[in-house]
């Protein structure tokens, strides 16, 4: 996302600059005029210089929020609080970012509207929870709600991508171990056996084939995977492709039940959390529908705000979207009818969090086993592939 640095001025005349990392230049004229501020000048920066929020970790925004929460509920003025968090941090880009909100509160803006100018930092969640918390002159409270928040959706994703790399780790050593023989064991082999002058089965030539296109066209796999690659970044881009590969992942067997079982759980934390902190339904649902991570259950989550714009239920839609579980829509139900819907998301959550860790503990159950009977038959096809002109020379000889 681009930087724009910006000048406008205020309605007492006073100037004031900044910078804004926003998809484009009418974006920042926007928000400015949302501040009541005239523009005077816009202008994008270099990629070369810095970008606020570059390099700074979920870890680094939990630690943050709490720290903000423990001296704003020491008595701690705004501007000194967020002045000392700037000098104790030790991410570079935090800091400086939090040394311009603390610039953008001195000048007069709310906590959450300075927040909101680094979108890369702060998350459109965490801007509408710090507004709610200012409007109700609870910040300590929403801020140490808004930590914990981060800390159990951060321990989600990081379940789910912990899941990913073992088996990825596997198949790359594997792959590399592959080449490794088609490139200097293969050919030993090939040239043992082009020596005798025998004629080799169909397994070994396939092999030797293998090894020989690898030896010779190993630049054109690389280019073909690199073009491969962006072109299925290009399409997932896409609306379309969005949905497409994001409905394919919902419907694989056990890798799909723990994306369902994780954005469940993001979604019902997310929304409770939102909706306990003073946020509009409404709102909740459009912040939550962003930080879905999935095409289709954000689609789900839109349709349900559509309804209740429309003056009807939250689970209605989400049971037509066929996407969440019975239980989930039911409990949601249970909620709205109670007046306890935050409650009801938050223990939603809780129980998806313990769903999810066995949906990872499935995930690897299943893979080990299918890792070893995929490597086996590989490796070991290749080895007797090459082992059969042996065998068919010792027959000979005897």
């Amino acid at each position: 996302m681009p930087t724009f640095s910006y000048t406008a001025r205020a309605a007492n005349g006073e100037l004031k600059k900044g910078t804004l990392d926003v998809k484009d230049r009418d974006e920042v004229v926007a928000q400015l005029k949302r501040q009541r501020l005239v523009v005077v000048n816009v202008k994008e920066e270099s990629k070369a210089k810095f970008s606020f929020g570059g390099g700074i970790s979920m870890r680094d925004i939990v630690i943050f929020t709490r720290q903000f929460s423990t001296m704003i509920n020491a008595g701690l003025p705004l501007v000194q609080a967020l002045d000392i968090l700037a000098k104790q941090t030790d991410n570079k880009s935090l800091a400086e970012t939090t040394k311009a909100v603390v610039a953008d509160v001195e000048s007069g803006n709310t906590v959450a509207d300075a927040l909101a100018k680094h979108p890369k930092a702060f998350t459109d969640l965490y801007v509408n929870m710090v507004a709610a918390g200012e409007a109700g002159g609870i910040l300590d409270t929403i801020l140490n709600r808004l930590a914990t928040f981060l800390e159990k959706n951060d321990a989600i994703v990081r379940k789910v991508k912990g899941a990913m790399v073992y088996p990825a780790v596997i198949f790359s050593v594997a792959g590399i171990a592959v080449a490794v023989l088609l490139i200097f064991v293969i050919p030993i082999f090939q040239g043992m056996f082009a020596s005798v002058n025998m004629e080799l089965p169909l397994p070994t030539q396939i092999v030797i084939g293998m090894s020989s296109f690898l030896k010779g066209y190993w630049w054109a796999l690389i280019v073909a995977a690199v073009v491969g690659q962006q072109a299925f970044v290009r399409y997932y881009k896409t609306e379309g492709g969005k949905l497409v590969v994001d409905r394919f992942l919902l419907r694989m067997p056990i890798l799909g039940d723990m994306l369902r079982k994780s954005a469940v759980s993001r979604f019902t934390r997310t929304l409770g959390t939102l909706i306990s902190s003073g946020v509009s339904i409404l709102d909740g649902l459009e912040i939550t529908a962003k930080t879905s991570g999935n095409r289709v259950i954000q689609d789900a989550i839109l349709e349900s705000r559509s309804s209740i714009a429309g003056g009807d239920t939250i689970s209605a839609p989400l049971a037509k979207s066929a996407v969440f579980p019975p239980m989930v829509i039911s409990m949601i139900a249970v909620g709205e009818q109670t007046g306890g819907l935050d409650e009801m998301l938050t223990k939603i959550a809780d129980f998806y969090d313990d769903e999810v860790d066995a949906a990872v503990s499935a995930l690897l159950s299943a893979m080990e086993p299918i890792m070893i009977v995929v490597l086996g038959t590989i490796v070991g096809g290749m080895v007797v592939a090459m082992y059969l002109p042996i065998f068919s020379m010792i027959n000979a000889v005897q």
